[in-house]
């Protein structure tokens, strides 16, 4: 079974119209240790939660993109929507290209 991934990005762009950040990587992934979603070793890439993997790009900071996978979909939308919404993300699919930002 293949598993669905997204591509997590800031719901803001910079005034030149670039990517924004979604935060220094230490704001990152403490608002996401908050949210029950934390590495298995400390300095760890990828961070596992309730039915998510989000792996962070290797030495980004500040971090301006993330891949979200799933890896059980019982219980994911709920996590991922929860998420979207209190860290203020844009959600990506990028075999649709299709993009949410749940408010």
């Amino acid at each position: 079974m293949t598993q669905r991934q997204f591509v997590i990005l800031s719901r803001t762009n910079n005034k030149d119209g670039t990517l924004g950040a979604i935060g220094s990587r230490a704001d990152v992934v403490k608002s996401l240790s908050l949210r029950n979603t934390c590495a298995d070793i400390e300095g760890g890439q990828v961070l596992y939660g309730p039915g998510v993997n989000i792996e962070l790009t290797p030495d980004q900071d500040p971090v301006l993109q993330m891949l979200l996978t799933i890896t059980d979909d019982d219980i994911a939308w709920t996590v991922i929507m929860k998420l979207a919404k209190d860290l203020q993300w844009k959600v990506l699919d990028p075999t649709s290209g299709r993009e949410f930002s749940p408010s």
